[in-house]
């Protein structure tokens, strides 16, 4: 069809017509869509047409080297439209390996982090108590050589069978948590009441004495706070694995958990009394290859709901661990007012 109307273009127009060059648009329409072998078919019959358009106009002055120029342009225009159709051929190849190398990419950070949430959730539960299992059966095995008192064995045989309990209930914490599909599929949960009950377990298992305080904005002084999907259990396995290391190798008699909220953060702060640190979160590298998992599964926990998280400790004057979360802040809708209220405010 666009051969047709070039040649009637043409005819009427004659070579010498500015409207003549519409000719070029065969060849290059042709490079396009079928190649090398469309384009020289077309630019040859083109330039055929262009020779018996001569020939009808050859009297009129400047025709054949109007009709040579338009000749060489139909020429240009195939070798151009066959480029133009490879750049994009190689330019369609390219962006399908680029999204098919972003695939495998996300698929590789996407099992990388799997992997990293399921060391933690391993390391802060299964483990820890599993270890607290283990010196417990220790324990209980020690004092049944050496123990003549029924009573303290009993005890002892209690703590046992409490570890390994926990340990199955973390068991299926853990497996509940892997077939959940997202984070919003958890139940909520009340963090004041879950962290206090922690603390109180904490206190009850090692005999180290523990507070909580619970420090909430002042009534009216600011709208209410919004926690970011996940940030409570987050926040909670940081508390618990803070309260663990004081136990583990802080050789503290007391800590103290204090969870305070402002118009715009939240901050939770564990504090002991124990022997200091001289381990930092400055270098995520340096704690993972000297073994310090759970102060990098709480740095990786901290970073999952933007927050940010602080240590700080003294030899021999204990170790602060702070924990600061910027949260979204939702003013409570106002109650109508009745039409006899807004009658008595006018």
């Amino acid at each position: 069809v666009d051969l047709v109307f070039g040649a009637i273009l043409l005819l009427t127009a004659s070579p010498a017509s500015p409207l003549a060059y519409a000719a070029v648009c065969t060849p290059l329409l042709s490079g396009l869509l079928y190649g090398w072998r469309g384009s020289g078919v077309f630019t040859g019959l083109q330039l055929v047409v262009l020779l018996l358009v001569f020939r009808a106009w050859e009297h009129r002055p400047g025709a054949g080297a109007s009709t040579l120029l338009i000749a060489g342009f139909c020429v240009a225009a195939g070798v151009i439209g066959v480029t133009l159709r490879n750049l994009m051929f190689r330019f369609g190849t390219a962006s399908q390996a680029l999204a098919e190398a972003n695939s495998r990419l996300a698929v590789a950070e996407a099992v990388e982090s799997e992997r990293a949430r399921l060391a933690r959730e391993m390391h802060d539960s299964v483990a820890k108590t599993l270890h607290g299992l283990a010196l417990s059966a220790e324990a209980l095995a020690v004092a049944a050589d050496h123990e003549r008192n029924p009573r303290a064995l009993k005890a002892q045989a209690t703590a046992v069978a409490g570890a390994a309990r926990r340990a199955a209930t973390e068991s299926r914490e853990l497996l509940t948590d892997l077939r959940a599909h997202t984070a919003l599929s958890h139940p909520p949960m009340d963090m004041v009441t879950e962290l206090a009950a922690r603390v109180a377990d904490f206190e009850s298992r090692t005999g180290i004495e523990a507070t909580f305080v619970h420090r909430p904005a002042p009534h009216g002084q600011g709208p209410a706070l919004t926690l970011p999907p996940g940030a409570p259990r987050q926040l909670l396995a940081i508390a618990s694995e803070a309260l663990e290391n004081t136990h583990r190798h802080a050789d503290a008699t007391h800590v103290r958990v204090t969870l305070e909220c402002s118009r715009s953060v939240l901050r939770l702060t564990v504090r002991d009394d124990g022997e200091g640190t001289a381990v930092t979160l400055d270098d995520v590298r340096l704690l993972a290859n000297t073994g310090h998992f759970g102060l990098l599964g709480m740095l990786e926990r901290a970073a999952s709901v933007a927050a940010e998280l602080r240590l700080h400790s003294t030899a021999h004057a204990g170790t602060e661990v702070t924990l600061t979360l910027p949260c979204a802040s939702t003013v409570p809708e106002r109650p109508s007012r009745s039409p006899q209220e807004e009658a008595a405010h006018a």
